[in-house]
């Protein structure tokens, strides 16, 4: 698919919301500050500020943490639970974990639900989707009429081995709308049609809570634009790396809980591509926190096991590890006499000292400020002002603490941050049997780049990418990423007893629902991309793998796969057991409709590194000073080479290479920095 026009990607960040706009090969980017108590507001800021008229605009891309956000904050919607009779529990009882499993006062989170919203109804399918007690709907009218005196503004149904059999939840659905219930409804045969009673449970309440308010946040926002003269279609972020249509977000908000960082990823793999790199690390650090993902021969590592705030999420996202890192960070001195960086930010508003703008705790930002690698004349929009006095006033109590001087207390902050972004790092590759030494590390965000090159040193990265448009990568990667939805049902049985004719049925079921909406997202057939997999484990183990399936399914195929699932295990975990008994969980399908990227060719530059020095200035690095040559990335020519230490300045980030490191500028004009004198 090719959207005609000019192409717009907005990203919102807890600090800058920022734009990419492609017009006719040329890419522009802009920032402007978030505005956390009403997102759309920042967004149409942005798109007012284009240079392009709007009404040119084609495809307008959008990464959202309205979701997140609502779920951090515990801010969403009134909502009740429909659940079968004796169930009601399964939310507030969730795992045998503890958050802390040293800690006998620790606390399971708040339900999304309240006790006194939550209904059961008698009902009972098996897990085979038999029915053992139809459903009683005199109850479930009962329940509407509960539900309606409540007001309440959005339902969850989820019943019993719903996925196995929908029928149930289906017309909980309809008896709830004949009698007069006011709420959005959402069914866990709809949201996430998989075992595990409790996840199931919550990804389905976790939706319900969110419709209303994404529902009246791409309201707003799309009433907002199309009164700025901009009627492209809107398309939003999802978790899993794919874009969606904005009704499809509407109706799936708990898609969307991580639209922002696999924005990103789909940016950096996208970069390392035309590079020719397939094998990345990926970390996006922004105001507030940093995003760390890993990527495998071209393809962002999906999970469906992962935590937003307190609550697991089940759902596919692009397999993002994130902490409280980013350059809004607060650094403090705990009880103990121990610095801390974060997870507390100083966000968009009121932002660092250095920011002017009220901020009065001493930041990541701040730190960097101090020991000259940003230029406090420079590097914030011209909105925005500088008090570098100020920064070195909210330092002086570090510095105390550390028995050292400011400077030594902002070098103490950003090391912390980097062992905090460096153990995130690890658990993305280490930890999962991958050897960051095989793997570059694409570095983006307002912040990454002033971290990624000394990072890399600590975990012996061969080379880091910076791309040209670092700082908005994440709305860039909204140009080039395909519209793509997930299906998914639980089917647990041993694999023996699957069928070549069920499995296959079945996912010729899903890519008819895929076909659907992709056509009404614009695709013809020949965008069409349909991916099947199937979730396997041995018999006795409580969770899986996913392997794909190629091609038709018949009795060869089936084989295949299981030794797949022997060959992925093995991988994993370092052993594969071919004699024991297989087991089918899940069966899934990824439909994915491709979008041709915008040409992002930059032309050749020629001309000496050294033209494009602005600026000599004092920076530190280990305890030492340093006269540092500042860079104008701007004007570096393709090609260009120069070693550390240096500082590249850009339109929306800055660069830092260290003593010891190289820098290179390659065709597409990112900087590629080389630890170790370029080992």
């Amino acid at each position: 698919m090719d959207d005609a026009g000019t192409r717009v990607g907005v990203d919102v960040g807890g600090t800058f919301t920022d734009l990419v706009t492609v017009r006719d090969g040329r890419v522009d980017v802009d920032k402007t500050p978030s505005t956390p108590a009403a997102p759309e507001e920042g967004v149409l800021t942005g798109l007012r500020d284009l240079e392009a008229p709007l009404a040119e605009v084609g495809f307008l891309g959008h990464g959202t943490t309205v979701a997140t956000n609502a779920v951090l904050e515990g801010e969403w919607a009134d909502t009740a639970l429909v659940t079968t009779a004796g169930f009601c529990d399964a939310l507030e009882i969730g795992r045998q974990d503890r958050p802390d499993i040293y800690d006998f006062a620790a606390e399971k989170p708040t339900p999304v639900v309240e006790r006194d919203r939550r209904y059961g109804v008698p009902e009972r399918v098996d897990e085979r989707g038999e029915v053992l007690t139809p459903l009683d709907e005199d109850a479930v009218r009962e329940v509407a009429a509960d539900l309606r005196d409540a007001g309440v503004d959005s339902v969850a149904v989820s019943l019993l081995f719903s996925f196995e059999s929908p029928d149930h939840e289906r017309r909980v659905r309809e008896l709830l709308r004949e009698e007069g219930v006011d709420a959005s409804v959402s069914l866990s045969a709809e949201v996430l049609p998989e075992i595990r009673e409790y996840e199931r449970s919550l990804a389905t309440c976790l939706n319900a809570a969110l419709k209303p308010v994404m529902d009246d946040y791409l309201g707003a926002l799309s009433a907002g634009a199309a009164g700025l003269g901009l009627d492209a279609p809107l398309r939003v972020m999802g978790s899993n790396g794919g874009l969606m249509a904005a009704p499809a977000a509407r109706e799936r908000p708990v898609n969307t809980l991580l639209s922002g960082p696999a924005a990103g990823v789909r940016g950096a793999t996208h970069v390392a591509g035309r590079r020719g790199v397939s094998d990345l690390i990926t970390m996006d650090m922004g105001g507030t926190s940093c995003d760390v993902s890993l990527v495998r021969d071209g393809d962002p590592l999906v999970t469906t096991d992962t935590e937003v705030g307190d609550y697991p999420v089940s759902v596919p996202t692009v397999d993002v590890h994130t902490v409280g890192a980013g350059g809004g960070s607060i650094a403090a001195v705990d009880a103990g006499g121990a610095l801390r960086v974060g997870p507390r930010s100083a966000g968009a508003d009121p932002g660092p000292i250095c920011y002017g703008r009220g901020g009065t705790a001493p930041t990541v930002t701040d730190a960097h400020l101090l020991l000259g690698r940003i230029d406090p004349t420079g590097f914030l929009p011209d909105a925005l002002s500088r008090d570098a006095a100020a920064v070195r006033e909210a330092f002086e109590p570090l510095a105390d603490a550390v028995g050292g001087s400011i400077e030594d207390a902002a070098a103490g902050v950003l090391e912390v941050a980097d062992a905090n972004m460096e153990r995130a790092l690890r658990v993305v590759s280490v930890e999962r049997g991958y050897d960051p030494r095989e793997f570059a590390l694409v570095a983006f965000g307002g912040a990454g780049p002033l971290h990624a090159t000394a990072l890399a040193d600590a975990l012996d990265v061969p080379e880091v990418v910076i791309p040209r448009a670092a700082g908005v990568l994440s709305a860039l990667g909204l140009l080039i990423s395909d519209v793509t939805y997930d299906y998914s049902t639980s089917m647990v049985r041993r694999w023996g007893e699957v069928s070549p004719e069920t499995l296959e049925s079945t996912f010729a079921g899903f890519e008819v629902e895929g076909r659907e909406e992709l056509a009404a997202a614009g695709h013809d057939e020949a965008d069409r991309r349909f991916e099947r997999t199937v979730d396997l484990r041995y018999a006795g183990q409580s969770f899986d793998l996913g392997v794909p399936v190629e091609g038709p399914v018949d009795a060869a195929e089936l084989d295949a796969v299981v030794e797949r699932f022997h060959e992925a295990h093995e991988r994993r975990y370092g052993h594969a057991y071919r004699d024991e008994p297989v087991e089918l969980v899940t069966v899934r399908l990824r439909a994915r409709g491709v979008v041709d990227p915008p040409d992002l060719a930059v032309e050749d530059r020629a001309g000496d590194p050294d033209d494009a020095v602005d600026d000599t200035r004092e920076v530190l690095f280990d305890g030492d000073a340093y006269d540092v040559p500042v860079y104008d990335r701007e004007r570096l020519p393709t090609d260009a080479a120069f070693d550390g230490p240096a500082v590249v300045e850009g339109a929306e980030s800055t660069v830092v290479v260290h003593p010891d490191q190289t820098a290179t500028v390659d065709g597409d004009a990112n900087l590629v920095v080389r630890p170790g004198g370029g080992r």
